[in-house]
């Protein structure tokens, strides 16, 4: 069975490569479930400032490499179905502790895109609508103190998505066969 986890930066892609990874039969795991978890038991508004003091309180209290500790049980659960899709793996700590644990299993997968093409998605999503100022914080914030380069550099594949989400879905088709 394989783990895979999709990497990028916000806005960049993940959770609609992640959808055709699912659609393609891949249990997905969503990190960031955990982050909404801990946000609605402590009662607290979901929103991205929240959102942002939980991941850093989370990461405070158990280590760089805590969504991928917390996420463990359920992606050992699904593993047992299916292979896995991580959605929202983050630090180069998560990141290297996943490649320890599952090895020769574990691949990495990045979704990149221009922050000015993120940011403009970000500011008509739907859903977790971020502003150009909120954005480009969060992107500052993620490389200084998440770590997140890590993880996409180190990457097996990359997906350039600049362009129509038919194109992301194809590359992210191209790469499922490749891993298949």
């Amino acid at each position: 069975m394989k783990v895979v986890s999709v990497v990028g930066m916000t806005g960049a892609g993940k959770s609609e490569a992640s959808r055709v990874f699912e659609q393609n039969g891949f249990i997905r795991v969503r990190f960031g479930d955990v982050t909404d978890k801990e946000i609605k038991q402590r009662g607290l508004e979901l929103n991205e400032a929240n959102e942002r003091y939980i991941r850093e309180l989370l990461r405070q209290e158990q280590g760089m490499s805590a969504y991928a500790k917390l996420n463990l049980p359920r992606i050992d659960s699904a593993l047992e179905h299916s292979d896995v899709v991580i959605d929202g793996l983050y630090s180069w700590e998560e990141y290297t502790f996943l490649k320890t644990y599952y090895g020769e299993d574990f691949w990495v997968v990045a979704v990149w895109t221009s922050p000015g093409t993120r940011y403009q998605r970000l500011a008509t999503r739907p859903e977790r609508h971020l502003t150009l100022e909120e954005a480009a914080n969060r992107d500052r914030v993620e490389i200084e103190n998440i770590n997140k380069g890590g993880p996409i550099a180190m990457a097996d594949f990359t997906i350039i998505n600049e362009s129509s989400l038919e194109n992301l879905r194809q590359e992210t088709e191209r790469i499922i066969t490749k891993l298949r």
